[in-house]
């Protein structure tokens, strides 16, 4: 399939999850491999005819039907203008691109997902294909912290699966907004301190992270003192993506490009390299 020319993708749901983060799902050829084809942590090329081209990360599950579903934060001149879109406009889709979380890695294994702010879009891909073959998998834990209460998303679909006994779900958010009673299921904390009482078992636990680049130092290092070992622990560089296909470097990270090289990278890839996790 050819990854350059832009396939028609077109707004069949528009669910709006915050002020300025929105949940699209999209409607394209059951044929397309942009929908049926991809792995969790890989991403589409999104464009608006007239307006632009971003990289977007895939949220859901692979759809044999042509559904697509995005989760997109309203912050640029793209982004923005595919808020003002309505049911039955049409997209440009390009993809998929990169390399996703090696799920194939991960079977008879206990995962832990870690998710920071919107980083829980590409977790949610990644939790919804383990969930597909639960019983493939050990111990599904999430760790999942927001800025506040309202921007954790996707929040009601976790909590039922905790009900449901096939995940563990933790939560956390920075703050309570003045009046905002505490909800059980979630502390008042940063992501790293989530770590601080967990007991895992290292040898048999992979780990998938993503989040603002900003907190993966700290992540890591609460990974590595349960014992986990760095080619155990994946981390996604999803927001260093532009082109998609390595033509314009944005995404150069010492001798690696994101857009091909990951953005799904093991620490011990990016280990020693400049940049690469902070």
């Amino acid at each position: 399939m050819n990854n350059i020319q832009p396939l028609r993708g077109e707004i069949s749901i528009i669910t709006r999850m915050t002020a300025d983060t929105t949940l699209f799902t999209l409607s394209t050829k059951p044929e397309y491999e942009v929908a049926s084809s991809f792995l969790p942590g890989q991403f589409l090329e999104l464009s608006l005819p007239g307006v632009g081209e971003i990289p977007v990360s895939y949220c859901g599950f692979p759809s044999n039907n042509g559904t697509i579903e995005l989760c997109i934060r309203h912050i640029g001149h793209v982004t923005n203008a595919i808020k003002s879109s309505a049911k039955g406009d049409y997209v440009g889709l390009r993809g998929p691109f990169g390399r996703g979380f090696p799920i194939d890695t991960y079977g008879g294994m206990d995962m832990l997902l870690v998710a920071g702010g919107l980083g829980i879009a590409p977790i949610r891909s990644l939790l919804l294909n383990l969930l597909f073959v639960r019983k493939r998998y050990g111990r599904i834990r999430v760790v999942y912290a927001a800025r506040a209460s309202r921007l954790l998303l996707f929040l009601d679909e976790l909590l039922d699966f905790k009900k449901n006994g096939i995940i563990e779900l933790l939560l956390a958010v920075d703050s309570l907004a003045v009046g905002e009673k505490k909800n059980p299921d979630c502390r008042i904390a940063l992501l790293p301190a989530l770590f601080e009482e967990m007991k895992i078992e290292p040898e048999k636990t992979f780990t998938a992270v993503c989040g603002p680049s900003v907190v993966y130092p700290r992540i890591i290092t609460s990974l590595q003192n349960l014992g986990v070992s760095d080619d155990r622990i994946h981390i996604s560089l999803e927001r260093r993506m532009k082109c998609g296909i390595g033509r314009c470097g944005h995404c150069a990270i010492g001798e690696y490009l994101c857009c091909l090289d990951g953005p799904v990278f093991s620490v011990a890839e990016l280990s020693g390299v400049e940049g690469g996790i902070a």
